[in-house]
């Protein structure tokens, strides 16, 4: 009996709880329209914000009371989400331009040294916060994974002490971009096939001496360039990607081999 009336009071406690609970659901629930639920099941659910709202639910919400009329902001979720959205809302749909990220350097272990032995926290953020990293280039890579550690899709891999896209699984929702402190990462059109893949803004001498295949602003690309699409800024090559014909010739030219040629296309074509 000693063991038996605490648990008789608290299988009591319980049950008034279950049945205050069950009641306070009934009277107290806020029902939602199908067509808000609709519209927010449709999204693709990486809440990265990459629509220019807080996530997923804030660009439901925003479709819903109408003050967004645009069905092509979900990037993630591609044609196929703006089709949905477009088919639930009873409007035209819009095509979106899928984006697929890369990382801006070309700077593996054999290419830059390192100036010290960073034995801290494993985390790029951290390491930055340490005389800009343990790399000599200060616009490097530091190869510690902050940017792997956010991608909803694995899309990023570290390879010889660089990060790299795998474009293939890449939905092109940029979380990646806002976890690099050093803010190499950048988002393209997958219709892309060329990118620089520096992000160095020293004078070439200087580049030179820390990194063996930075941009080193010579210009090669742009003299080369039949339709004009590439400029130098900060000494750092620069391509215009509305003018850009994806001819290669770049790539050609590049005397040390940061303007790179590649299939970019990302997972929301696949």
């Amino acid at each position: 009996m000693i063991i038996l009336i605490p648990v008789l009071i608290c299988l009591g406690i319980a049950v008034v709880c279950a049945v205050i609970l069950t009641v306070t659901s009934v009277f107290f629930s806020v029902k939602e329209d199908e067509k808000a639920v609709r519209l927010r099941d449709c999204l693709a659910g990486a809440n990265c914000g990459a629509c220019g709202y807080s996530g997923c639910d804030g660009y439901a919400k925003a479709l819903y009371d109408g003050s967004c009329d645009k069905v092509n902001l979900c990037t993630p979720g591609g044609d196929a989400v703006a089709k949905e959205l477009s088919e639930i809302l009873g409007v035209e749909a819009q095509d979106v331009v899928e984006q697929v990220a890369y990382v801006a350097c070309n700077g593996n272990c054999d290419a830059i040294p390192r100036r010290y032995n960073y034995q801290g926290i494993q985390s790029c953020k951290a390491a930055n916060m340490n005389y800009s990293g343990d790399k000599f280039c200060t616009y490097a890579c530091l190869g510690y994974g902050d940017c792997a550690a956010v991608c909803p899709n694995d899309a990023i891999e570290i390879k010889d002490g660089v990060a790299q896209v795998i474009s293939r699984k890449c939905i092109g929702c940029g979380m990646c971009a806002r976890a690099c402190p050093n803010g190499i990462i950048h988002l393209i059109a997958d219709v892309s096939r060329v990118a620089v893949v520096c992000s160095n803004k020293d004078k070439g001498a200087l580049t030179r001496k820390y990194c063996n295949s930075g941009c080193i602003g010579c210009g090669m690309c742009k003299r080369h360039c039949p339709e004009g699409a590439i400029s130098i800024e900060n000494n750092l090559a620069v391509i215009d990607y509305e003018k850009c014909s994806r001819c290669g010739k770049c790539t050609e030219v590049c005397p040390v081999g940061c303007i790179k040629e590649a299939d970019y296309t990302g997972a929301t074509k696949h």
